[in-house]
């Protein structure tokens, strides 16, 4: 980004995978939250799926990406995509190899 936009107040920033980007304009991120069960004394993985807007469809699936709160943009997307953090290989590129090689 060539222009630097103004600095926006504290809002909340979650790290997280992203699972699909079929949506227009929009990709489903999964975040992972471990904690130490508060019983059990183990520790506990737990998934959450945000929906974000991606103007410009950077996000591809299996890429790990930094999300931000935003105002609501529509009934569940209320995040929106900070940055890139590291591209990964998605499945149908995997899948698509061919076997010998």
């Amino acid at each position: 980004m060539a222009e630097t936009l103004p600095p926006r107040n504290h809002r909340k920033e979650r790290v997280g995978e992203v699972i699909s980007d079929k949506m227009t304009k929009t990709i489903v991120v999964r975040v992972e939250r471990r904690f130490r069960h508060p019983r059990f004394k183990k520790v506990v993985t737990r998934y959450r799926k945000f929906y974000a807007h991606d103007e410009e469809s950077r996000a591809k699936v299996g890429d790990h990406v930094r999300i931000q709160e935003t105002r609501p943009l529509s009934k569940l997307k209320c995040w929106r995509l900070v940055e890139v953090i590291k591209s990964g290989v998605a499945a149908e590129t995997v899948a698509a190899a061919p076997a010998g090689a």
